[in-house]
């Protein structure tokens, strides 16, 4: 190479170090960030990868914690119901104690309706003190509101699909729920029994044992089953009057109602007796529902739903028209879109609204001085009691239905989600720190050698002058 007075290799070796230098920078700033693509030129692909699962990540991360904060609402409401179902427990016991009139004081008596008050106060202290984040949880706020249906008892909707745009329902009785019952030349007896007679007799509530003496009167055998229908469910009656022929029937509705009698002893005049109900044939808006008796269940397109017939419309071919209100109801979003949303309906559970669902049978009338205290009615006021704690055993049912099998899986979905995306955004954010510190050494090394060469290269201007000497 000739010898010139213009260094180009000075030149090459300062452009050279001026690359490394800004290698150095880069890799610094990685490492003191811990992140690979800092800029858009660092890798203009993988930023644009990287900042959609941002985005993604930032959207399961939200509905994780709207998922936390729905199964803590509803496991507030669970602990709630939990109490009520317990105090429930022991009103049952008290009325079906108290049934026992004979082995009970006045005293006693007095002090078990007390007992009774005290506890349904509380029930009703409960569910008016149930909240979560402010929002009353079990005062019917939350229930999802049904208009017209007015001859259908205990309408409930439990689940609503928020997108759908069907808020008109028709309710066809195809056909009507039937009891256990005897007709025609089914009957029990038609005929004063000549002989002692030891019959059993069995319903859906229990068996009993009924011990019949030679001649006696039919009103009387029907008084002896009547007088134990609070334990089988079965009621004895006679169309004609005291003498006409004994039918039986059973309290509840349904195919799992039925009447069974045998003849234990004697029995010349009587007929065993095996009779089981029907339930109900039920459509709505053409789809066919379930049934238990008068009872309907009704589950379709997002919709669940439940109601009872009355004696109204317990009839075949009966219609009527309800309408659902899509701005009713608690609504969660289970996951990252709209397409997840789920309206639940927790009705109103005061002990105004507890009971069998026949007008009047609520909790309330449990009370002092109410139509089923125990001193009116303690029979009828266990019933009502039994039927109140099946309703909040109900709803505790769906709603850990619901967060089990909704709301926990989401979580589960959404932190398994989470887990991955974050997995692919380190894969591509990530600085590898054991390639970036060994590309660092190596820029290093370069660096001290282009250093060192430059001296080398400047020492070309000296050779030039001591030519000139």
């Amino acid at each position: 190479m000739a010898l010139t007075v213009t260094n180009v290799n000075t030149l090459t070796l300062l452009n050279i170090m001026n690359r490394t230098a800004s290698d150095q920078t880069a890799s610094l700033q990685r490492l003191s960030t811990g992140n690979r693509i800092n800029r858009g030129y660092d890798d203009p692909a993988g930023l644009l990868a990287l900042k959609g699962i941002e985005s993604e990540l930032t959207s399961v991360n939200a509905a994780i914690i709207s998922d936390q904060r729905t199964d803590a609402m509803l496991s507030v409401t669970d602990s709630a119901l939990n109490e009520i179902g317990s105090l429930l427990d022991e009103i049952q016991s008290l009325a079906a104690q108290s049934s026992n009139e004979a082995g009970l004081t006045g005293s006693q008596l007095s002090a078990n309706q007390t007992q009774i008050d005290n506890a349904i106060a509380s029930i009703d202290r409960i569910i008016r003190t149930t909240t979560y984040n402010g929002q009353k949880l079990l005062d019917g706020t939350l229930g999802i509101n049904v208009s017209g249906g007015g001859d259908l008892d205990s309408i409930h909707v439990y689940m609503r699909d928020p997108g759908s745009t069907v808020t008109s329902y028709v309710m066809r009785t195809v056909d009507i729920a039937s009891q256990a019952i005897t007709t025609g030349t089914g009957y029990l007896a038609n005929a004063v029994p000549t002989s002692a007679t030891t019959i059993e007799v069995k319903g859906t509530l229990g068996t009993q044992v009924i011990e019949i003496a030679a001649n006696e009167a039919l009103s009387s055998i029907s008084a002896k089953i009547n007088d134990v229908a609070s334990l089988t469910g079965v009621n004895a009656s006679q169309a004609g009057g005291g003498t006409a022929a004994i039918h039986l029937h059973s309290t509840d509705y349904g195919s799992n109602a039925f009447v069974k009698v045998n003849i234990l002893e004697g029995g010349a005049a009587f007929n065993q007796i095996d009779e089981s109900g029907r339930d109900a044939v039920v459509t709505v808006n053409g789809q066919l529902a379930s049934a238990d008796g008068r009872q309907i269940y009704f589950s379709h397109a997002g919709l669940n739903m439940s109601f009872k017939l009355n004696a109204t419309s317990n009839v075949r071919d009966y219609s009527t028209n309800f309408t659902i209100d899509t701005k009713s109801g608690a609504t969660f979003q289970l996951g990252v879109d709209s397409s997840t949303r789920v309206t639940m309906g927790i009705d109103g559970m005061y002990s105004q609204q507890l009971g069998t669902g026949s007008a009047g049978e609520v909790l309330s009338a449990l009370k002092s001085g109410g139509t089923y205290s125990l001193t009116a009615d303690p029979g009828k006021a266990a019933e009502i009691a039994t039927a109140a704690k099946q309703q909040i055993a109900t709803l505790q049912g769906r709603i850990g239905g619901f967060q089990k099998y909704q709301v926990q899986t989401s979580l589960n979905s959404l932190n398994a989600a989470k887990e991955s995306l974050t997995s692919v955004k380190s894969i591509i954010g990530d600085v590898d720190y054991a390639w970036e510190t060994s590309q660092l050494s190596k820029q290093n090394v370069l660096m001290q050698s282009a250093i060192a060469l430059l001296g080398l290269a400047n020492q070309q201007s000296s050779q030039v002058l001591s030519l000139l000497r």
